[in-house]
This record gives structure tokens, sequence and C-alpha cells, in this order.
């Protein structure tokens, strides 16, 4: 099998000497996995960064075998916010979160433009909003849909979230979450329950019933909302 797309790096491990095992997640073939041999030289080292964008060729000798990646790189995505740890944390998180949820060789063509949408619009004030967004439509992606809109009605617009229940479970929603989607600044106290929000349905719906670890940085990166939210309320 052999052919040629271009994706996200989402993970890479060290594989014998000079080698890598990465895994992609592809514009017309999904999340799918090979091995980069000389992945460890300086040359491709140096773009092999989690969440660049890269273009790849890949040849396998079989569905049951793991096949082999030739890399290029097509944007340089994690290294333009390596002074920013908010946002690189972001990129660390949403390539866990989509390496981990992600089923092998299957295409979510739509997912990938939001991915890339996102990635492209990192540098807008508004960029945290825009993972919010892109984490329940993840959830969408993978089939199961929370229908927000059901809650939208008799909104207490002197609150800045509505308790409401879901399959049994109560939740927090950031009244932002259940309203049009605008471009007004969302205050960090919003979006610290909006991530606790999407957090809970990712562990709830997929992380928890197939026995999964919650990726580390999406943990943190929801903390550095939290303490933004603490210190400006000092």
């Amino acid at each position: 099998m052999n052919w040629q797309d271009e994706g996200f790096l989402l993970s890479k491990i060290k594989f014998r000497e000079n080698a890598n095992i990465i895994n992609v997640f592809t514009n017309t073939h999904g999340k799918v996995s090979g091995i980069v041999y000389g992945g460890n030289s300086r040359k491709i080292r140096n773009f092999l960064q989690i969440s660049n964008k890269i273009f790849v060729f890949y040849n396998s000798k079989g569905d049951n075998r793991i096949g082999y990646f030739k890399t290029e790189i097509v944007e340089a995505i994690s290294p333009k916010y390596f002074n920013n740890k908010r946002k690189t944390t972001s990129l660390l998180s949403l390539s866990s979160i989509l390496n981990l949820l992600l089923p092998d060789s299957q295409p979510y063509k739509n997912l990938f433009i939001s991915v890339e949408k996102f990635l492209k619009d990192l540098d807008q004030e508004n960029w945290a909003v825009n993972y919010v967004y892109l984490e329940l439509y993840l959830l969408k992606e993978l089939g199961y849909d929370p229908y927000l809109e059901q809650f939208a009605k008799n909104l207490d617009e002197n609150s800045n979230h509505k308790t409401v229940e879901i399959d049994n479970i109560k939740y927090q929603i950031p009244i932002f979450l259940l309203k049009k989607k605008d471009n007004k600044i969302i205050e960090n106290k919003n979006l610290s329950v909006a991530l606790t929000f999407t957090r809970n349905l990712l562990s709830n719906k997929f992380f928890l019933p197939n026995n999964l670890i919650f990726p580390k940085a999406r943990i943190i990166l929801e903390n550095y909302f939290n303490w933004l939210a603490i210190s400006s309320e000092k």
C-alpha cells in the first residue's frame, strides 16, 4: 500500500537508534502510525515537533504490518509558540486527545478542517474559546452530541453559568456556550468553567469507559485558566 498525504504530527516515540514511530492525523486517511527512519537525525528531528504540519509518503507491505513514512515539513507550527506556555500546552493537549481518541485509518475530513482552522487562528485573541468549541466538535465527530441548544431557554442573564443534567450527570455550562457564537472576549473564569465542562464530558464519555488516562497537558491547560481566573478576582 502506497499513498501520500498531509497531516499534523500527534505523537512520536524513539524506535531503535535512529528512528521514530509517529502518529499523524492526515487529511484523507485519518490517524495513521508509521516508522520514520532517520527520525533522530538533526535534519528530520528539527521539524518532527508535535502539531507541526507535515507531508508524508506512506509505504506498507500489508494491512496488518506497520508502515513506513518519508516526511517533509509543510508548516512549522509549534516553534511559533515556544515562548507562550498556554498556547504550547493547547497544542500538546489537542494532539494528545486526538492521538488517544481517534480510531486508526478512519477519515475525519471535517474534523481535519476544524483542526487546521484552529491552528491557523491561534494568534487570535479568542483562541482559547476556539479550543473549547473544537473539543465540543470532536465529541460530535466521535458520535456523542450533548445537544447544548436544549439548555438555551430561560437563561439567567445575571449568571455566568447554568447547571444542567446530561445523561443523569450534572454539569456546569458557561452561558456563552449556550448562546450563538460571537466575537466577544470571554473572561478567564468562564473559560475555566468551559474547559472543566468539556473535560468532564470527554472523561465520562470516552476516557473512563475505555480506561484511558486523561492527557496531562489538557489538565495543565485547564489549570492555567483556573489560576488566571482566581488571580483576577484577588
